[in-house]
């Protein structure tokens, strides 16, 4: 901070020293052409009375050339006359002041100083917000906080411009700070130093699938076929690769992407259940909506009068079959008669989608205390196991209490 008052002083006394230079070179200029004036205008009378005198026009030449002296003497200014004329150049003073006071004042009005002094906090700042964030047990860096550490990260990266490990780092805040051109720019210039990075790619992917752009997106699109081509069991790749799809409204490839996920990950994994729920709302976009199961649920009057004021419904679909269910569903208690839909987005398993089931066995509880293991007391129905071709509706009643 020293460095930038040192330097903005000597140009204020640059400024100051060539404004007066100016000034009195000025009126020295404009003094020594008078005298320089008078001198030549003497000079050449002496020459005319000279020629004068020679043609007999004149016969007083030596009294004559003595008013010429006398002349010249008296447009000479004396000493006391020269020393007060040096005196008055103090009156360039209030224009050396009036120049300090305006050029500051501008400066401070349309400089940026506050600017400059904030960017001067963030770099003594970066040092410290760069060790939190790389600290696990460290408080978690507020929003304001990763705003300026990313300015710092790039002030340093003037200083480092071909350090990788900090482009990334700059690529990944950008898009935490959802500033999608500072993570762009840094994903294009870490790959660059590092062109076969399958984790940069990605990133950079995504940065093209999140932007507004329609060009970005398609961009994103060869590169995330690229991708899947040279890995096709990456599951980040398929994730990014269903998502972009699904933004462009290629409900088809999204759909495809997202079931080539779903088969690749392991079972009873929580992804599961949002993938079926993508995979839906992609087949419901595109007009392709899966086949649905229409249930309703009924009680018996008893079990009316006994239902729990915070019970849980629970529902569960299977193929009759085996005893692990295909579809469950989960609904805090409310009236009935009660009229709900299942379909894929509920099955519990990506290759055992209710949409492919052709008989099902609909079995319905309320848990007195939310707990998914049936109780003593609960209340329950069950429907037989019934053919279905995804039109009928199944009816199901609750008429038995778990002893």
């Amino acid at each position: 901070m020293s460095a930038f008052w040192i330097t903005l002083f000597l140009l204020l006394l640059a400024a100051c020293t060539l404004f007066l230079a100016a000034g009195w070179r000025q009126r020295q200029a404009s003094t020594g052409d008078r005298d320089r004036l008078n001198q030549r205008f003497y000079h050449q009378r002496v020459e005319e009375l000279a020629q004068d005198e020679a043609q007999g026009v004149v016969a007083e030449r030596p009294l004559m050339e003595r008013e010429l002296q006398q002349t010249l003497l008296a447009d000479i200014p004396p000493a006391e006359a020269q020393a007060s004329h040096r005196s008055s150049r103090w009156i360039l003073l209030p224009g050396v002041i009036v120049l300090v006071v305006v050029s500051l004042g501008t400066y401070l009005k349309t400089g940026g100083l506050a600017q400059f002094t904030g960017w001067m906090q963030v770099r003594q700042a970066y040092p410290e917000l760069r060790a939190r964030l790389m600290d696990p047990g460290a408080k978690p860096l507020s929003m304001e906080e990763l705003a300026r550490l990313q300015l710092g990260l790039r002030t340093a990266l003037q200083q480092e411009p071909d350090n990788l490990a900090d482009w990334t780092m700059l690529g990944r805040l950008g898009m935490v700070l959802n500033n999608a051109e500072i993570a762009s720019q840094a994903f294009e210039r870490a790959l660059q130093l590092a062109p076969n990075d399958l984790a940069l790619k990605q990133d950079y992917a995504e940065v093209l699938t999140r932007s507004s752009d329609p060009q970005d997106n398609r961009q994103a699109t060869l590169l995330l076929k690229s991708l899947r081509k040279a890995d096709p069991q990456n599951l980040r790749t398929l994730s990014l690769l269903a998502f972009n799809a699904y933004g462009q409204q290629q409900y088809d490839q999204a759909i495809d992407a997202w079931q080539t996920l779903q088969g690749l990950l392991p079972a009873g994994d929580a992804r599961h259940a949002m993938i079926a729920r993508s995979i839906e709302k992609a087949r419901s976009a595109a007009g392709q909506q899966g086949r649905q199961l229409a249930l309703n649920v009924t009680l018996t009057p008893q079990a009316e009068k006994m239902l729990p004021q915070d019970g849980v419904l629970y529902i569960s679909v299977s193929d009759g079959v085996s005893p692990v269910p295909v579809a469950v569903k989960r609904l805090p208690l409310s009236h009935f008669p009660l009229a709900l839909t299942l379909d894929d987005s509920n099955a519990m398993m990506p290759d055992r989608l209710l949409s492919a089931q052709h008989q099902v066995a609909v079995r319905v509880r309320i848990s007195r205390d939310g707990s998914a293991t049936p109780q003593p007391g609960d209340w329950q129905g069950q429907s037989a196991v019934t053919p279905w071709d995804g039109q009928q509706p199944i009816a199901v009643e609750i008429n038995q209490q778990t002893p």
